[in-house]
């Protein structure tokens, strides 16, 4: 055995059946013996005749009387077994049963692990590779082939697949790694687990090894399944594979399977044929570097990364749905269809072509007049002109280009709306750069998940941004916008400052270095992340057409343009304002909680811009209203000049939208309806939510009006299980998923293939989005929201949305707001209120009788508890949006008999 390993490691036993385990069938299991074999078609010296246990859905089939297209060949990796597989073998009959493509499933376990033979012999990796190329043969194994791997079962079966192009039409894998960089350490647990006093005692004498890699699981593996997992490695004499995988990790280029290693990452980048890489960022020793250089070398993958999941992929997350979809897509026959494009992403060349996001910039850097107003700049209120704001985004562009940014390089942007974000936005964007944002209202813990997930290539920040950058280990090289003594520098990697890139960029320019041509339209140009409220935010990627569209349908809808003054108290139109020609201030506030914006920071920002639109979030209009006693004739007359005023982010009640059109009362009152992946898709004034109401069918939910220029909606119907089923339509009252059709569409998800999929399913048009939300189109074709789908509540009787119960709830006397959950399971589920009162309890409790009673009256709907508290849970971005999510957890584990706490 390799060095280091104490001598029960080299222990051999004969290969044997598993004995009955959770989920695993017995019908599958079977034992193969390899005869002696002279070679393969790589390298190997142990080619004495071997028996392996394998899972295999042959059988299975056959009893189906279902032909398979091809087979999923699946390889465990280090110290799991063919057990990991079993939901994709599960699955790949539930979906032959089904009348889908049928798919033969091997799944082996390697020699010396899991209940194959215990050989006794070193197997280094290019043994392994020739191990898996005997099997195949001895099996008779023919095309097509896909293959699955996981952990070191990756690199093998990458191996293989290398070795045999005349099989394989697909590659498949989870958490492996084809390549150690040079300048990047063996991971922690590994450089641990490898030290030679260590290595034998926590791998083969102990089951250490094996017990941290099952205590890594996310969630927590169930006992059950945890001790199918140790089934087979049951003593130190079992182990010996576990300890013998370790050491043969390639720590250096004088490793034995170093070579090896090198052939098959050469190889894996000849491959042409489609791929998937499925990932688990929580896994604490294949890290992101890994995922990145196996996309760079298989720049055609298909990747999804499971936010949340870890090392155990197949255990955290549906990875067998998912390749079950992807072959579905990919290889519906066994074969790429003729014609089929190699990834979801969409052409959009022909959007807003003509006209860069930069374009208004160009046109008026010739003009003293203000582009940006900083309310809260240091030492007071700073104006920066069109001419001082062109010239710095040109020089820091070309500084860019000079300290080595390139284009399609990542660059995050840490830095709070002003000129800095601005400058560093726009001219990243003109240099053909990707700039990542991120809302710091996700915190520290979603802004990590977030940077980390998208990997960029550099990090502009300011100080905090900078500190959590290196507090966390986010990667990228750094550039701050502000001055930062020689040992904070060192600290925190900074390479360069927003200053000094400007000043090298003005003097590549003085030299008459000209800036690029402008990207193409279909070229990405920002990935901006979600609002984390319905799960982890997701990285939207926006291309150069599609913010150009985005500015379009903003500045027809809203007749925002050049001369226009707008406070914008909501982030993406703070970044849009200069696209726009629009003079731009950001009111004095924590962009984190838009509930600290007063009415006097809003007022004070429509004087000193001369605004006349101003558009913030519901929860920081509610603040605005309530502090508005403390305004002056002079604020009042300054809000008197606004003449649009609009609100989106979450729903805006028509008193809301009353009460802050008194303090601006020649403004006219709009509520959009968008999302991240489509800014502005439908518009209502105040006088249309009136109307709407007053008009309203009785299905309830919010009225957010017409569709806007170029924007077509359509309903998919919802199933009595609560599933957007069906054709979509634009018939009256039919509730279901809201589904939109614009050029101004994100382009697709960041590395998220499986929610691409599901966003576009049943969506021809190339530019539609199924948005999540459901609601209903009226008489009149406007559009009301009634919800999230995953709100959605399914009871015995009917399906119901959770706005129109609230809104109704919220009728109450004694009631604030409200948050309608189901608790349950999925078609049995009851129907539950928590509000909030007016006044206040201090606690969380069950309603008073006459309120409950009032309520369950007013509801329209079965409600099965009332529960009051002093304040609901809310969305992290936006404060305004009820938490339905925790909230139906919390009401679950209280009505379940556990705690009274606040949710």
């Amino acid at each position: 055995m390799t060095s280091g390993l104490p001598r029960v490691a080299a222990s051999t036993a004969p290969a044997t059946q598993p004995p009955s385990l959770p989920g695993l069938d017995p019908a599958w299991s079977r034992l193969v013996t390899v005869p002696a074999w002279s070679g393969g078609r790589s390298g190997g010296s142990d080619r004495a005749a071997r028996t392996w246990h394998l899972l295999d859905t042959a059988g299975s089939l056959a009893a189906l009387g279902v032909e398979p297209v091809g087979t999923l060949l699946c390889v465990h990796g280090n110290p799991t077994w063919s057990y990991l597989w079993r939901s994709v073998l599960r699955t790949s009959l539930e979906v032959a049963a089904a009348g889908g493509p049928a798919w033969r499933v091997i799944a082996v376990d390697q020699l010396d692990m899991g209940f194959s033979e215990r050989t006794g012999l070193e197997r280094g990796l290019p043994q392994r590779v020739a191990d898996l190329g005997a099997l195949t043969d001895e099996l008779g194994l023919t095309g097509p082939v896909v293959t699955l791997g996981h952990d070191w079962g990756g690199v093998v079966s990458l191996g293989w697949a290398v070795d045999h192009p005349d099989l394989v039409v697909g590659v498949t894998t989870c958490n492996t790694a084809v390549h150690q960089p040079d300048d990047a350490p063996i991971p922690a647990p590994l450089r641990l687990a490898l030290r030679p006093g260590l290595l034998g005692r926590a791998t083969v004498v102990t089951p250490a090894f094996l017990e941290t890699t099952l205590a890594i699981a996310h969630p927590k593996l169930e006992r059950p399944v945890a001790d199918a997992f140790r089934a087979p490695y049951r003593g130190a004499a079992r182990r010996g594979g576990i300890g013998g995988f370790v050491a043969d990790i390639p720590v250096d280029a004088g490793h034995p399977s170093a070579r090896e290693l090198d052939r098959i990452s050469s190889g894996v980048a000849a491959l042409d044929v489609p791929a998937l890489l499925v990932w688990g960022p929580r896994d604490p020793v294949f890290l992101e570097r890994y995922l990145d250089d196996l996309a760079e070398r298989l720049p055609h993958a298909d990747v999804h990364r499971f936010e949340g999941a870890g090392h155990l992929l197949p255990e955290d997350a549906d990875v067998a749905g998912t390749v079950f979809d992807w072959l579905g897509d990919r290889l519906p026959d066994g074969r790429v269809p003729a014609g089929a494009e190699p990834s979801l992403q969409t052409d959009t060349s022909e959007a807003a072509a003509s006209r860069p996001l930069w374009a208004a910039l160009d046109e008026l850097r010739d003009s003293d007049e203000a582009a940006l107003v900083e309310m809260a700049a240091p030492g007071g209120t700073r104006t920066i002109s069109w001419r001082l704001l062109a010239r710095r985004v040109d020089e820091v562009a070309a500084g860019l280009l000079d300290v080595g940014v390139r284009p399609g390089d990542r660059v995050s942007l840490l830095v709070t709306p002003g000129a800095d974000l601005t400058a560093a936005l726009y001219a990243c964007v003109r240099v053909g750069a990707t700039v990542v944002v991120a809302d710091a209202g996700l915190g520290l813990r979603g802004l990590t998940r977030a940077v980390k997930g998208a990997r960029p290539d550099w990090i502009i920040g300011a100080l905090p941004g900078l500190a959590a950058a290196r507090a966390l280990g986010w990667p990228g090289r750094r550039i701050a916008t502000v001055a930062l003594p020689a040992p904070a520098r060192a600290a925190l990697r900074v390479e360069h400052t927003l200053s000094s890139v400007a000043r090298r960029g003005a003097r590549r320019l003085a030299a008459g270095t000209a800036l690029p041509d402008a990207p193409s339209s279909d070229a990405p140009a920002a990935v901006l992340f979600t609002s984390g409220s319905t799960g982890p935010a997701k990285g939207v990627v926006y291309t150069h057409g599609q913010l150009g569209a985005v500015r379009d349908v903003l500045s027809a809808q809203y007749d925002v343009g050049i001369g226009t003054g707008l406070v914008a108290g909501f982030a993406p139109f703070a970044l849009l304002g200069p696209a726009l020609g629009a003079r731009s201030v950001a009111p004095d506030m924590d962009v984190t909680a838009p509930r600290t914006l007063t009415a006097k920071a809003v007022a004070d920002s429509v004087a000193a811009a001369d605004a006349t639109v101003v558009f913030l979030s519901p929860a920081a209009i509610a603040n605005v209203v309530a502090t508005a006693p403390a305004l002056t004739d002079a604020d009042r007359a300054a809000l008197g000049r606004v003449r649009l005023f609009l609100s989106a982010g979450a729903p805006v009640s028509a008193a809301l939208l009353t009460a802050a059109t008194e303090l601006m009362p020649n403004a006219s009152a709009h509520t959009p309806y968008g999302m991240t992946e489509g800014l502005l898709m439908t518009d209502v004034d105040l006088d249309g939510i009136r109307g709407a109401a007053a008009t309203s069918s009785g299905a309830g939910g919010v009225c957010v009006g017409r569709p806007a220029a170029g924007v077509s909606v359509r309903i998919a119907p919802l199933s009595p299980s609560g599933a957007p089923t069906g054709e979509l339509t634009d018939e009256p009252d039919v509730t279901g998923e809201i589904v939109v059709v614009a050029p101004h569409v994100r382009d697709h998800y960041d590395r998220l293939w499986r929610t691409n999929r599901a966003a576009r399913l049943g969506v021809i048009d190339p530019r539609g989005h199924r948005t999540g939300d459901v609601g209903h189109l009226d008489a009149s074709g406007q559009l009301w929201v009634e919800g999230r789908l995953q709100h959605v509540i399914t009871t015995p009787a009917e399906v119901l949305t959770p706005v129109g119960p609230e809104q109704r709830i919220e009728g109450v006397t004694g009631v604030g707001r409200a948050g309608v959950a189901g608790v349950g399971p999925a078609g049995t589920q009851q129907v539950v209120a928590v509000v909030e009162t007016v006044p206040s309890v201090r606690r969380p409790g069950l309603a008073p009788s006459a309120l409950a009673a009032s309520i369950r009256a007013a509801a329209g709907a079965p409600i099965a508890a009332v529960l009051v508290v002093p304040v609901l849970p809310t969305d992290i971005r936006h404060n305004s949006k009820v938490d339905r999510t925790r909230l139906a957890r919390w009401a679950a584990s209280v009505l379940g008999g556990g705690r009274m706490v606040r949710p």
